[in-house]
């Protein structure tokens, strides 16, 4: 491999300063060039064509690269990876993969190469990020193998002067800020800020320092990383957000955070559970459930139950489904959020009746007689919820639009929905959208209804601006 032919662009020097795990500075150095010709790069990718001169000193800095860091460079620019686009097109990418040393490499590495391609993508490719989702073996057995040996041993790094802990501290608060956003509205809408957050991060976490001071750095890209994931989720681009859970579980694990890591698989199930894998998605929960037995505060345990009854319930078993939920509620009963970690603030008495609630109401679809229960829940998750929860009172409000049509009380159901959608026209959550077309579909068998009708005429639009 070595003098292997490369058409040298920004794209391609990236690509190599990533799988070399070097800093803008630090490559800069090494190749004698301007670290703003660094960042250029970067910024221009495939747009700008390195002169003759600065092509010979990245095919150098290939050339005495590990035989391992060539063949990833290889395999990248084979795949035409560099440009933040599999080889192949949308109407044939459908079997999940990992990226390459997803579970294996320094995370480092991960993190450049997913962020590099997020920061490329644009909306016409959403199409192509929502294939690709990981299932099956090819997901659980990767997995389950790192939470039960861990993260592979770090590169050593150069050491950096000038990071201490009032930087890595104001990075903390950063990202409790994004994630607080993403709590209250959805939508995905400072998604490429926390990208561009998470690359900086990664930058810091490529360079050497004291043990604490990089378990709090790998606990940082861990938020960072679940936060893209969720708002990549809650943009339509699923694939993304799967890698993002992923490497939010590898950083976690590197910051020796096992609570976080429990929460962030039981994330990765709840992406899945909306994508229908109900099976997949119990395994992740369990898996959850074990690797952080004894380390969980009451309200995380309630949270993990919620999830395994959710995936009762798209898996049709009904006793299952009220035994975690009967454990839901009474180990809930025992929260005391004072002692929790702020990543699970969201999980409070309203988010643990509306996502029982919600799945009372999947049920309802198959026996309507489970209206009643899931209205009375439903009910009470909107009289609970905290006024700048703004994505879950959508889904709220809608769940109820859709347990009054199943009860066979219309006209309720017009009343709810015109509220509903006061608050659903406040976020352009992804999963909102899909949940407000099914309820649209839903009015269909009451069009005659003059207030039907009408709230559809309100619907349509809206509907119509996120098909």
């Amino acid at each position: 491999m070595l003098g292997m032919q490369v058409t040298w662009t920004g794209a391609e020097a990236t690509l190599l300063r990533g799988i070399l795990g070097l800093a803008q500075k630090r490559f800069a150095s090494k190749a004698g060039i301007a670290p703003s010709t660094v960042k250029k790069w970067r910024k221009l990718g495939s747009s700008i064509q390195l002169n003759e001169n600065s092509a010979a000193i990245m095919q150098t800095l290939l050339d005495r690269a590990t035989p391992e860091q060539r063949a990833r460079f290889a395999a990248a620019t084979a795949s035409k990876a560099v440009d933040g686009l599999p080889a192949c097109d949308a109407t044939t990418d459908t079997v999940g993969q990992w990226v390459p040393g997803m579970w294996t490499t320094d995370i480092t590495m991960v993190a450049f190469d997913l962020a590099r391609e997020d920061l490329m993508l644009d909306r016409r490719q959403i199409g192509r990020a929502l294939l690709g989702v990981v299932a099956g073996p090819p997901l659980l057995e990767p997995l389950e193998r790192w939470l039960r040996n861990g993260n592979p041993p770090s590169i050593p790094r150069r050491a950096r002067t000038g990071v201490g802990m009032q930087e890595v501290e104001q990075l903390e608060n950063a990202a409790r800020v994004f994630r607080s956003w993403d709590d209250q509205h959805g939508g995905g809408l400072r998604r490429k800020a926390v990208v561009g957050q998470l690359a900086e991060v990664n930058e810091l976490l490529g360079e050497n320092h004291p043990p604490e001071l990089r378990r709090r750095l790998a606990g940082t890209m861990a938020q960072l990383a679940e936060t893209a994931a969720m708002m990549s989720w809650d943009s339509g681009h699923q694939k993304l957000a799967q890698h993002y859970y992923a490497l939010s579980i590898r950083a976690s694990g590197e910051a020796r955070d096992p609570a976080f890591t429990a929460v962030v698989v039981a994330g990765m199930a709840r992406q899945l559970l909306s994508l229908g894998k109900s099976a997949d998605a119990l395994e992740l929960i369990r898996l959850a459930q074990e690797y952080s037995v004894g380390r969980l505060t009451a309200t995380t345990q309630a949270m993990l139950y919620t999830r395994e009854a959710w995936a009762y319930a798209q898996l049709k078993r009904p006793t299952a489904f009220r035994r975690a939920s009967d454990k839901a509620y009474e180990v809930f009963e025992d929260s005391q959020p004072t002692g929790d970690p702020y990543w699970i603030h969201y999980f409070d008495a309203a988010e643990l009746s509306g996502t029982l609630g919600g799945r009372v109401l999947d049920m309802a679809r198959r026996d309507p007689r489970a209206a009643d229960e899931a209205i009375e829940l439903i009910d009470r998750a909107i009289a609970l919820r905290r006024p700048n929860r703004v994505r879950s009172a959508a889904l709220d409000q809608l769940g109820m639009v859709e347990a009054r049509l199943l009860q066979g009380e219309v006209e309720e159901a017009c009343r709810v929905g015109h509220g509903a959608l006061q608050v659903v026209e406040q976020t352009a959550s992804d999963r909102v959208a899909k949940k407000l077309a099914r309820v649209y579909n839903r009015t269909r068998q009451h069009v005659n209804v003059a207030g039907v009708a009408e709230l559809r005429d309100r619907m349509r639009p809206l509907v119509a601006a996120t098909a």
